[in-house]
């Protein structure tokens, strides 16, 4: 991932803001540059967030300065609209919240967060679900998981898993685990032990195609990979060439990728940590023709700072088109980097655009 204006880029603590990095910002409404610095407009007096939703003004009524102190002791005064100077205070209590909930073993409660943070309950469920892309509820219940699943690719066994990872009981876990990754723990850890993935290689007109899929959906969509590919995959699933049962299916799925963008309900089974499911969310919810950055996305699920992150997560995903990774370029409008070449990313945005 090569982003062209992070939102480390455009200020620090000691450096000069970069102007022109800081305007193509503002006139993306790009929530990523939050509390890196805000605008301030002298033909009215005010100044905002990079994101504030108001007409944009003048380019040359515009200043930016580091933060609302600074701002103020040039004569402005706070927008109303967006509110520049709650940025900071939010997210003091959304890193509050989320340690509270990172150390509480058995979870903390809505109504406990919102006290500790001196928020009501209502209005830091809405504070905490835009910053971080999920419920407190949401995030704990990821996070558990997480926990579980990192202790089994270090080798724990999965009751161990269980328990410490915070759960009460091992029906909890499995109820939680199939939910979210389809396959359960033991096999995930074990390559795809005791699975039957069902696969093809079919020509497209954007190349060679290859889809795999358990029984409960898509887990691998690819161009120019074979079944040796997905045999490093999952080299304990049962791999089966698709036989006629499996050609419905697939022409779905062909259907989908030959006319990206437009509705389809196509099961996926897929699993990650919860950062890069966060942003598989985001990529979906990113409307067919449009784009994003990678600072928005990050911004998106709540981790402004973490863009190169943002990229690997993006990288992560195993199915391609159907979580649209192609739909996220550079800040400056460039399509970046696509790991499928980018003569394919640039002919599924043409197409999302026709």
């Amino acid at each position: 991932m090569n982003a062209a204006d992070s939102p480390e880029d455009i200020a620090t603590a000691k450096d000069a803001i970069d102007d022109e990095a800081a305007w193509r910002a503002v006139l993306a409404r790009d929530k990523g540059f939050d509390g890196r610095f805000v605008t301030g407009v002298h033909s009215t007096g005010i100044y905002c967030r990079p994101s504030c939703a108001a007409r944009h003004p003048s380019r040359h009524n515009v200043r930016f300065y580091r933060d609302g102190r600074e701002a103020q002791a040039a004569g402005l005064r706070p927008c109303r609209r967006c509110q520049p100077d709650d940025v900071a205070p939010d997210e003091a209590a959304v890193a509050q919240a989320i340690a509270l909930l990172n150390g509480g073993e058995k979870g903390v409660s809505l109504a406990a967060l919102a006290q500790a943070t001196g928020y009501s309950p209502t209005y830091f469920q809405r504070v905490f679900k835009r910053s971080v892309g999920l419920s407190p509820a949401a995030y704990l219940r990821a996070r558990k998981l997480e926990r579980a699943g990192q202790a089994l690719r270090d080798g724990t066994n999965i009751t161990d898993a269980i328990y410490a990872a915070g759960y009460g009981a091992p029906s909890r876990f499995y109820e939680a685990s199939e939910r979210r990754w389809g396959m359960s723990p033991s096999v995930w850890r074990d390559g795809g032990m005791g699975v039957t993935i069902r696969w093809a290689v079919v020509a497209t007109t954007l190349g060679q195609m290859l889809v795999a899929a358990t029984d409960k959906g898509v887990c691998r969509l690819s161009f120019e990979e074979g079944p040796e590919a997905l045999a490093r995959r999952f080299p304990r699933a049962d791999l089966i060439e698709g036989d006629t049962a499996f050609a419905a299916f697939l022409a779905e799925v062909i259907a989908a990728v030959e006319d990206p963008g437009e509705a389809h309900a196509i099961p996926l089974d897929v699993q990650g940590t919860a950062f890069q499911e966060a942003v598989w969310r985001e990529l979906q919810r990113i409307p067919k023709g449009e784009t994003r950055s990678y600072a928005q996305i990050a911004a998106a699920v709540g981790k402004p700072a973490a863009v190169r992150a943002t990229g690997s997560a993006n990288g992560a995903n195993n199915v391609a088109v159907l979580i649209p990774c192609h739909r996220v370029v550079r800040t400056n409008g460039t399509l970046g980097g696509y790991a499928y070449g980018l003569d394919i990313k640039r002919e599924l945005l043409r197409r999302e655009r026709d």
